[in-house]
């Protein structure tokens, strides 16, 4: 049986080496390529070398069309617009685009939706098994309690992260909502200042903090009369994230088009 050939986009950033990391060292698949921006540094630079591996004789290019020819799956965790772009290039070679890009708008949504009318797309806020995990639960518990638990989300990252709240943040604000049979842009909450006045009832908080090298932290709070719940997630490694990613990639091959979550990859 052939190999999966993956490429990454963003290859020269954190996630981009840990997942050059990963796939070399996962049984069915291969590194077919990287890129990075025009104008990067890191252009024409070892894929292998970059990651702390042995040369693997595939070099950073800035020419996305060219990596989604030569590959069956592109990973990305990169910009929304880059991701948007990308979006449209997997869709027309029929490859599998499995998307980590967080701080996207409804417009970006819109155009991910219809490139997975052509291809199989994977997004998900988070890709690693726990976290995945966290938003099963929290959407039961969710679920099972009324809106006299009010639902509260803290999330912690390293100070390099641009967006706010985390698209893990938003995943789990999504499973409460859903749980709850509300819709969340009505009932979110993300930023309190000054005098609020008292908490409207039904209400999910978003608490967001940066600092450190924090690779994430989650945590969703259900706080009723004279008692609270908290169930929290930590990553300590972003190779969680890198495994999810790959394993997405090897599960969307053969599926056809449509657009699937970690939820789906899992079985959850």
């Amino acid at each position: 049986m052939s190999e999966t050939r993956i490429a990454v986009t963003g290859a020269a950033g954190r996630m981009g080496r840990e997942l050059v990391r990963v796939i070399s060292a996962t049984s069915g698949c291969r590194v077919s390529g990287g890129t990075e921006a025009p104008g990067s540094p890191h252009l024409g630079a070892d894929l292998g070398t970059l990651a702390g591996l042995p040369p693997l004789g595939i070099a950073v290019t800035s020419d996305p069309l060219a990596l989604a020819a030569g590959s069956d799956a592109i990973i990305d965790f990169t910009v929304p617009a880059a991701t948007v772009e990308l979006a449209a290039i997997a869709a027309n070679a029929r490859i599998v685009h499995v998307i980590g890009t967080t701080g996207l708008t409804e417009s970006d949504e819109a155009a991910i939706k219809a490139a997975a009318r052509h291809a199989t797309v994977i997004k998900a806020g988070n890709m690693s098994l726990g976290v995945n995990l966290l938003t099963a639960i929290t959407r039961r518990i969710a679920e099972a309690l009324d809106a006299d638990f009010d639902i509260e989300i803290v999330e912690m990252h390293h100070r390099q992260k641009v967006d706010a709240p985390s698209g893990t943040a938003l995943m789990l604000g999504a499973a409460a909502a859903e749980g709850r049979g509300i819709d969340l842009k009505s009932k979110s909450v993300r930023v309190r200042d000054g005098h609020t006045g008292p908490r409207q009832r039904g209400d999910i908080g978003f608490a967001t903090l940066r600092g450190g090298t924090v690779v994430g932290d989650h945590t969703v709070v259900f706080a009723g009369e004279g008692e609270r719940i908290e169930i929290t997630h930590r990553a300590a490694d972003r190779s969680i994230f890198a495994r999810g990613a790959v394993k997405a990639a090897l599960w969307g091959q053969g599926k056809g088009p449509g657009l699937f979550n970690m939820s789906d990859v899992l079985g959850l």
